[in-house]
């Protein structure tokens, strides 16, 4: 797996910046150890030799990945991964002890941690924590994008198929009876959510402006009829 990926932008290639990892470890020579096989790999290490100092660097920075010792000599470490969690809960965890237990493996799982790594452990099995977790992360980023993506398409559809309708209002007086007698059923042609034709058979001026923006007088023909109706 490369650490270091690219984005193709305007036919030129650019390189991302390697993923930022926060490794929270008290014991010195574990951690050089550690810092030294992770930055082989192409990540970015940054250490925290106790949980205040991880919980400093991680809110003062913002990090990919936090690997966690869960014995240290201020915080316990569940206490830290519990708060990183509940701020940004986007971020991997992989957590590393020499104390491992069924329950500690099962309250770091609660918590929504990545792996759990008894010490000692091999430098693949380090590796392989720490490459699924941040694939895990990318995953979602790329999820998460895509579902926004989609999201504004959706709106940029429904808004063309509002401002459809009501202009066919205004230049089609059959299909603005069989609108005004028939409601929904005279939409079935177009494209639109069940919040979007209450709209415009309820003369909902304030969603469709919200949703659409500023109407012609053409387009404002119809909801105007329907108001004055609603009213009589």
């Amino acid at each position: 797996m490369q650490a270091m990926d690219t984005v193709v932008n305007s036919g030129q290639i650019h390189p991302m910046p390697p993923p930022h990892i926060l490794l929270m470890e008290d014991e010195y020579s574990i951690a050089n150890g550690l810092k030294m096989v992770l930055n082989e790999e192409g990540y970015e290490v940054d250490l925290a030799m106790t949980g205040q100092k991880a919980l400093d660097s991680f809110f003062g920075n913002g990090f990919d990945l936090l690997v966690a010792d869960l014995r240290l000599p201020d915080i316990d470490g569940f206490e830290v991964i519990k708060q990183v969690k509940e701020k940004r809960p986007e971020t991997e965890v992989v957590v590393i002890t020499g104390y491992s237990s069924v329950y500690s493996a099962v309250d770091a799982m609660k918590l929504g941690v990545y792996d759990y790594l008894p010490k000692p452990f091999t430098e693949d099995e380090i590796k392989n924590a720490v490459s699924g977790a941040l694939e895990k992360k990318r995953n979602a980023q790329t999820m998460q994008q895509v579902g926004t993506a989609t999201l504004q398409q959706e709106k940029i559809i429904q808004k063309r198929e509002v401002i459809k309708v009501l202009n066919r209002t205004a230049e089609d007086s059959t299909f603005w009876t069989e609108l005004m007698e028939n409601g929904s059923q005279a939409l079935k042609e177009y494209h639109l959510s069940s919040e979007a034709k209450a709209a415009i058979i309820s003369g909902d001026l304030m969603w469709i402006n919200d949703r659409v923006g500023e109407l012609t007088q053409k387009q404002l023909m119809f909801i105007f009829k329907r108001l004055e109706r609603e009213a009589w």
